[in-house]
């Protein structure tokens, strides 16, 4: 089979496509005839060897496949050869065959694509675990992403609507507006002014008469963090996903004392290994909210399995508006 193999950390250019053996399923996995791939920023990370988790080399990046089971080992109960599943891997979903762990397998709906299943995870997931299950998001309040326009940012701003809550996109290129806007964006604010960290709450203050933004969901860092934490309203919270502009930024908590902010973080991959059924419950809770017409993932591009490179550099770039997709048929 084919598939992108990385043999040692580094560039981009590291990762090559290459022939391998296809794997065999072990106790409790399942083999994927992959149909689609999704393609996120944390690939880069873990392809450049700085994302939390070191694969041991050589390996195939990739965190989530759509495809059709073509075999399973010893002790899998509840997924069958032949059926369309999706799936989360910690790694490996850049090849036409790919091992899963049967607790992270997702029956596909049979009104969903392959294309569709496989932009409804990573990404949608993120968003929901970050509204949701950490920031218990509440109906009127008043939500900025930053880095709107990538595929997080985007799956963020539809489930704001799907949730009630009233969507400030911050977008850091003025030709990702009608994008952000599509999605479902309220109010879209631009995050590559001067004097960012005055300039963004005034822009929100003037929005919202003075109050602030209840709620930001981060995956930039930098000073767009400290932007962003300026613009919470009293009492708001700040739900930290990444940092996108390679910046970590620190906090002086006597900011958060002052007006009783609160700053929580979310690392996703490890609900898909700590809690699995959790997992699954909320991509069936996707699932449905897609079949409602309530989110609709935007995919910008499918690429071929050996233009891959394309896809990560797009997302490098910030050029992506949306999802990416590699299709291995």
């Amino acid at each position: 089979m084919r598939a992108v193999i990385v043999e040692r950390f580094g560039p981009l250019a590291n990762a090559v496509v290459k022939e391998v053996e296809a794997p065999a399923p072990g106790p409790k996995q399942v083999l994927i005839e992959a149909r689609n791939a999704g393609v996120n920023f944390p690939d880069l990370l873990m392809i450049s060897g700085t994302y939390q988790v070191k694969p041991e080399l050589p390996f195939s990046p990739g965190m989530e496949v759509s495809g059709v089971v073509s075999a399973v080992g010893k002790d899998v109960e509840h997924v069958a050869p032949g059926q369309r599943v999706a799936a989360h891997v910690g790694y490996g979903a850049f090849a036409e065959q790919v091992l899963a762990p049967e607790a992270n397998c997702y029956p596909i709906p049979d009104d969903i694509s392959f294309e569709h299943a496989a932009a409804l995870g990573l990404v949608y997931q993120t968003a929901h675990f970050a509204l949701a299950e950490r920031a218990h998001v509440s109906t009127g309040e008043r939500v900025l992403v930053t880095g709107a326009a990538g595929g997080v940012g985007m799956a963020a701003i539809q489930l704001i609507k799907a949730y009630g809550g009233i969507a400030f996109a911050g977008i850091s290129r003025s030709d990702h507006e009608n994008s952000v806007r599509e999605a479902g964006a309220d109010h879209v604010l631009e995050l590559a002014g001067e004097n960012l960290y005055e300039g963004l709450r005034d822009q929100i203050h003037q929005i919202t008469n003075g109050h602030g933004v209840d709620l930001v969901i981060d995956m930039v860092g930098g000073s767009v963090f400290a932007a962003s934490l300026r613009a919470l309203a009293w009492g708001g919270r700040m739900i930290v996903i990444g940092f996108a502009s390679g910046e970590i930024p620190s906090i002086k908590l006597n900011h958060l004392l002052l007006r009783n902010l609160s700053v929580i973080g979310l690392h996703w991959a490890d609900y898909v290994r700590r809690e699995p059924q959790r997992v699954g419950r909320v991509q069936d809770h996707l699932y449905s909210l897609y079949t409602q017409k309530k989110i609709y993932p935007r995919i910008m591009g499918v690429h071929k399995l050996e233009d891959f490179r394309a896809a990560l550099e797009a997302i490098e770039a910030g050029l992506v508006q949306g999802k990416v997709l590699l299709a291995m048929a």
